[in-house]
């Protein structure tokens, strides 16, 4: 649907003879006819009917030539124009003049930048996966004769190059290629769709992927591997963590091996760390107990706990 509607849009702006009348061919016609009225009612007196037909003949005669032979072409427009079917030559931009009947405008060529939107449906890739394709082309006509002679609807032939040369470059990619190259696929398209619209004078400047869309099972499956690989990379990370943070406490253990009475003292301060917090409960294996002498140190902190207050009596 969206391709018949860029074909009649090209069909509009198909080479033809320019419909418009032009302003200033238009009121050049009424001043004629009013130079025509003007002479046949005041020379009706003076003057035989036979002249004053001759002058209304004539200057009606002048105004057509004026309606149909005056053209004028916007700054950015190249008007193609053949005399009796041949080739005669560029007319603008602005003022120009043609012989009406003989001389026939049948090409009004924009030189500015365009945009032709393009896509391509259903397309296989390398790997046999169906995507739809959007893209835009810019291209500029930079020999307006060979545009108007060398191809019926330039227009349209640029259209057609451009989604053939897209499905061509879709059927050579693989679909892992296409999400991730889009920069490669552009400059591809540039080159062969240039290669073929330079003999029609018309150039690309470039070309540029709007989109890509694939099946949603397709697009399911694989949200679902990237979050699986995620998954893997955060597990291998968290291995990765564990295994330095034991090489680090095989490190530091060799400063206890010859030395009982440092890890006595590191294994005290560690409990007195978690008995800092009030209402703290640590749990401690008898042979833990019996190797430091907890229950020895209890005893005393205790016994000292009870004297202080008789002291202070």
């Amino acid at each position: 649907m969206e391709i018949g509607l860029r074909k009649g849009i090209n069909i509009q702006k198909k080479a033809g003879t320019d419909p418009r009348i032009q302003p200033i061919a238009g009121m050049l016609f009424g001043v004629c006819l009013i130079a025509a009225v003007l002479g046949a009612v005041l020379g009706d007196n003076r003057y035989p009917d036979s002249w004053l037909g001759t002058w209304v003949v004539i200057w009606s005669f002048i105004g057509l030539f004026m309606l149909f032979g005056l053209k004028v072409a916007s700054q950015w427009e190249k008007v193609v124009v053949l005399r009796l079917g041949k080739f005669r030559g560029l007319r603008g931009a602005g003022l120009f003049w043609i012989l009406p009947i003989i001389d026939e405008t049948v090409n009004w060529i924009d030189h500015r930048v365009m945009v032709t939107p393009f896509s391509a449906e259903k397309t296989l890739t390398k790997d046999t996966v169906p995507v739809d394709v959007d893209a835009v082309l810019f291209w500029v006509v930079w020999d307006a004769e060979k545009a108007a002679l060398e191809v019926a609807d330039y227009r349209a032939a640029i259209s057609w190059a451009a989604q053939t040369a897209l499905r061509e470059i879709i059927g050579q990619m693989s679909l892992a290629d296409i999400l991730v190259g889009r920069g490669k696929m552009d400059d591809d398209l540039q080159k062969i769709i240039d290669e073929r619209t330079t003999p029609w004078g018309v150039t690309v400047q470039s070309v540029e992927i709007r989109d890509v869309v694939i099946p949603p099972d397709l697009e399911d499956a694989m949200s679902r591997q990237a979050q699986a690989e995620r998954e893997r990379q955060a597990r291998v990370i968290l291995g990765e963590s564990e295994k330095q943070i034991a090489s680090s406490f095989a490190e530091a253990s060799k400063a206890y091996i010859n030395n009982p009475t440092a890890l006595h003292l590191r294994a005290m301060n560690m409990l007195f760390e978690g008995l800092k917090e009030k209402g703290a409960l640590v749990i401690v294996p008898s042979s833990a107990v019996d190797t430091m002498n907890l229950g020895g140190l209890s005893g005393l902190v205790s016994l000292a706990e009870q004297r202080l207050p008789k002291e202070s009596d």
